[in-house]
């Protein structure tokens, strides 16, 4: 059976955002599934991730990482002559490339392998990001060393070849195109030799293995409980640790709060009164937005610029020197959009979708989408959320951005309203992101973590509910 890759751009439930970049903390886990072709590897691979029952498992096929033929290369391989099952037909560099940044939590792209051309689908790719458990599968899934090192477990199907031979032509014939001849010929020629020089002696590395493969259901069953297990160990109770201490006094230097004028003050009067129409709130939350944007447009690098004013004379200036993009964290922080379509009219918007698992206070990622210029060495990001309590979901949100290879201090963190311990939190992970608020609130009630400090649920306020 061709193994079919499970593409997950969003990653629900994903990983808690309390890991180093270097990966050291990251709860990622891998599994390693080798076997010789045909034995059951993708469906035993399949039948783990239905067992887990979770949407952030995702299956990496080897066969993606076949290296693209020559033109000469390919009219050999349509004469069955060419050597599939050595492990010179793949690309390790890009291989160990992708499971490292995957074991990091990065985004990856992974490609897309056409067994009719013998190449990779040019400008077509899975793009994978978040997931807790990746299964890794392949004839060479446990042979490389330095891939190997990587695997938190490691599996070998044990089928026999004779039923391997005749699964390998019931594919084959019915999945690829090949004749029966044709498959024979591979099979004699290279395939059973590659498994008994290659394959078969890499079952030493295996932790686990599997006889008769998918038919092994007790097998099956007592790796998945396995997994379960140390997922389950890993997880982190973060937030309420983070929520219980004691913030400083003294804010962190890289926090950036607006002046209290009266007009600042007048605003969160407005927004905070429960008796404030939902017209009054949205028109006064823009208006607060745009001038939480203006200030934070201030910690931008400027350039010098000179202009012909219409009496054709010369004036030196500035001018914004990066692009600015937003990223709202929904629902609330979407309600920043419009101030800063008010200030920067062409800004690209990203959105990602973290909630609070209300289990356990833990964050969840459910959606990330970035459009690519957002990712760019030119881009400085606007990170936008309505109120930051303890944190959480800010360290999440900058996570992903650091996974997508957002540089930290091209990060700007937006808020109307904060709470020391957030700001704390957010800073002393991230310190080269600065923070821009418009009102620091001085009490975060632990006993309510899923409610916004001071402003109710901002987000309903502003959108709307359902019943409304």
């Amino acid at each position: 059976m061709k193994s079919k890759l499970v593409h997950h751009v969003i990653a629900a439930e994903g990983r808690p955002p309390w890991y180093r970049s270097d990966g050291q903390n990251c709860d990622c886990y891998i599994v390693g599934i080798a076997g010789g072709s045909a034995s059951g590897k993708t469906s035993v691979a399949q039948r783990i991730i239905k067992n887990l029952n979770v949407p952030w498992v995702v299956l990496l096929s080897m066969d993606s990482f076949y290296k693209d033929l020559t033109p000469e290369e390919v009219e050999i391989a349509h004469r069955n002559d060419w050597d599939f099952d050595s492990p010179n037909s793949y690309d390790y560099d890009l291989l160990l490339e992708t499971v490292t940044k995957l074991k990091q939590g990065k985004t990856v792209d992974v490609p897309i392998y056409d067994f009719e051309t013998h190449k990779r689908v040019p400008n077509k790719h899975h793009t994978v990001y978040g997931a807790n458990v990746i299964i890794f599968e392949g004839i060479f899934g446990l042979y490389d060393p330095k891939v190997l090192a990587m695997m938190d477990l490691k599996v070998f199907v044990d089928t026999d070849v004779d039923i391997c031979l005749a699964r390998r032509i019931k594919r084959d014939v019915a999945e690829r195109g090949f004749d029966v001849a044709g498959v024979l010929k591979l099979y004699q020629r290279f395939v059973k030799p590659s498994y008994d020089t290659y394959v078969y002696p890499t079952k030493r590395n295996a932790d686990v293995v599997i006889p008769r493969g998918l038919e092994n259901l007790v097998a099956i069953d007592l790796l998945t409980k396995h997994i379960q297990r140390q997922l389950q160990e890993r997880k982190m109770q973060s937030r309420w640790d983070m929520a219980r201490i004691s913030a400083p006094e003294e804010l962190p230097s890289n926090v950036i709060v607006l002046e209290h004028t009266k007009q600042i003050m007048g605003m969160h009067t407005i927004i905070r009164d429960i008796h404030t129409s939902r017209h009054d709130f949205i028109f006064y939350a823009d208006r607060l937005a745009t001038l939480v944007i203006e200030r934070a447009l201030n910690e931008l690098p400027y350039e010098t610029r000179i202009v012909t004013t219409p009496t054709a004379k010369t004036v030196e200036g500035l001018g914004l020197k990066p692009r600015v993009g937003g990223v709202s964290i929904l629902r609330a922080g979407g309600t920043m959009e419009i101030g800063l379509r008010r200030v920067i009219r062409d800004a690209v918007i990203g959105k990602i979708l973290i909630q609070t698992d209300p289990s356990n206070g833990e964050p969840q990622l459910h959606y990330c989408k970035l459009p690519p210029t957002l990712c760019d060495d030119n881009t400085f990001i606007f990170l936008m959320d309505a109120v930051v309590g303890t944190g959480a979901a800010g360290l999440m949100a900058i996570r992903v951005l650091l996974d997508h290879e957002v540089p930290e201090d091209r990060i700007i963190f937006l808020s109307f309203l904060a709470g020391p311990q957030g700001l704390h939190a957010i800073s002393s992970a991230f310190p080269k992101v600065k923070i821009v608020t418009s009102f620091i609130d001085p009490v975060l009630n632990t006993d309510t973590l899923y409610l916004e400090p001071g402003l109710g649920n901002f987000g309903d306020r502003y959108f709307g509910t359902e019943n409304e």
